[in-house]
């Protein structure tokens, strides 16, 4: 925000005047923007007094699919890791690669089903 109240060259009582405000209430916006406490309706305000439009966005670090692909494979990793403690306690363990091939096809059923109960708890 200040930076463009500095660009367009207006002073804190100036762009006090378009908001309303006070030169100490400026101060304090400024000052909430630098610290991470400025509210959205602050911001709102702020950026229609400089003639500007907000766009609050959240922007995923990589792509949700990847991202309900990773936790289907945390829940089914989970899931069968109970069940195969339960059949090597009966001596009906699965080999490595059957285990591998049935923890591939569980997350792909997990992740296509997707929905909120892949982000319960374990």
């Amino acid at each position: 925000m200040r930076a463009i109240r500095d660009a367009l060259g207006l002073t804190v009582r100036q762009f006090g005047g378009r908001l309303g405000k006070s030169h100490s209430t400026v101060v304090a916006l400024e000052q909430g923007e630098i610290a991470g406490t400025l509210t959205l309706a602050g911001l709102q305000k702020a950026a229609e007094a400089l003639d500007c439009t907000l766009h609050y966005v959240l922007v995923p670090n990589r792509p949700l699919a990847d991202m309900v692909h990773d936790r289907a494979r945390v829940v089914a990793e989970a899931r069968l890791a109970r069940i195969d403690h339960t059949m090597r306690l009966e001596n009906q363990g699965l080999s490595e690669a059957d285990l591998a091939a049935e923890l591939d096809r569980l997350t792909e059923d997990y992740a296509g089903r997707g929905g909120r109960r892949l982000w319960d708890a374990l």
